[in-house]
């Protein structure tokens, strides 16, 4: 039996999915919802799966414990808020649930070097991944601070915490076409996807 790591993975679903027109999560990239797709790799990674949303019942047939934000209206930052509050362990890998390549090797590349850092956070040329990223519950205090201050980014609790910053370039050999950070948003994005991957199979 394959040894998970000792980590909580979370997917945040609390998003309105304005611009697409529908929910994100269900969106299906080759046959397979996006939800079901990250789900299934967390379900092999780690040992609980934590899903954070204010619509319950959707996920009701996902093998996770599930949990209404317990900050509403503060975005992603209410939401990581909320998945370390109900972790069990010390560190959470926290996810989009938008993202329909993540890569099991690059996140374990993340996870490898996680003792003594509060955020391991990789940074591709578009800039840092909050949202493809692992926290330790010694955030929970900076994020409370940081929407005390109406601030609402993850990176805002950044200065606050041990950072330890993953060059793409370090792990950029485990996906060269960088999927793991694709996040769709409109239904052109997704058409762009399928078709550049359909293009290179």
């Amino acid at each position: 039996m394959e040894i998970k790591t000792n980590l909580t993975g979370i997917i945040l679903s609390g998003g309105k999915s304005i611009r697409m027109g529908e929910n994100k999560a269900f969106i299906e990239i080759e046959g397979v919802p996006i939800i079901h797709r990250i789900h299934t790799l967390f379900r092999n990674l780690f040992l609980e799966t934590i899903i954070v949303t204010n619509q319950k019942d959707l996920f009701s047939n996902l093998e996770s414990r599930i949990y209404n934000d317990l900050l509403p209206q503060r975005g992603a930052l209410g939401g990581l808020y909320t998945g370390l509050f109900f972790s069990s362990l010390q560190y959470s890998f926290c996810v989009a649930c938008d993202m329909p390549f993540l890569k099991e090797k690059v996140i374990e590349y993340l996870i490898k070097d996680i003792e003594g850092y509060d955020v391991i956070v990789p940074r591709t040329t578009d800039g840092l991944q909050p949202l493809h990223a692992i926290y330790s519950k010694n955030c929970l205090g900076p994020i409370k601070k940081v929407i005390e201050q109406e601030k609402f980014k993850i990176i805002d609790i950044y200065p606050m915490v041990n950072v330890k910053i993953i060059e793409d370039e370090e792990f950029k050999y485990l996906d060269p076409m960088g999927e793991s950070f694709i996040n769709i948003n409109t239904p052109e994005e997704l058409l762009y996807i399928v078709k550049r991957r359909k293009a290179t199979a």
